[in-house]
């Protein structure tokens, strides 16, 4: 027959000594377990990460190809503005008498720099 104990709420029930031996084998057995635990999930990545580190991947592929494209379209207008500035110097210098090609190009020279 089986003798039922009744327990109080929150109370402990007395327990035997164990054994020594049981004990230690029942340790070995948690931290196997442990160890385990730890290799099979260091095997398998998630799947969620693998999706992030694919997705920053891409993002950042995209950011730099939006950079390069518009430093380019950035120095492509800069040049076409110093062209345009630079006829309209060339243009007045004629005009107000300095027709002199050479003094041009050295006034011009001087103001680049």
């Amino acid at each position: 027959m089986a003798v039922m104990i009744r327990k109080s709420y929150g109370g402990y029930s007395k327990l035997d000594k164990e054994d020594p031996e049981d004990v230690n084998h029942r340790r070995a057995q948690f931290l196997i377990y442990k160890v385990l635990l730890q290799a099979e999930m260091r095997r398998r990545p998630s799947n969620l990460r693998i999706r992030i580190r694919k997705l920053k991947v891409k993002i950042g592929r995209r950011l730099k190809k939006l950079r390069k494209s518009m430093l380019l379209g950035i120095s492509a207008a800069r040049v076409c503005v110093y062209k345009r500035v630079f006829n309209q110097l060339k243009t007045c210098m004629t005009l107000f008498g300095r027709g002199d090609q050479g003094t041009v190009n050295a006034t011009l020279s001087v103001l680049l720099t």
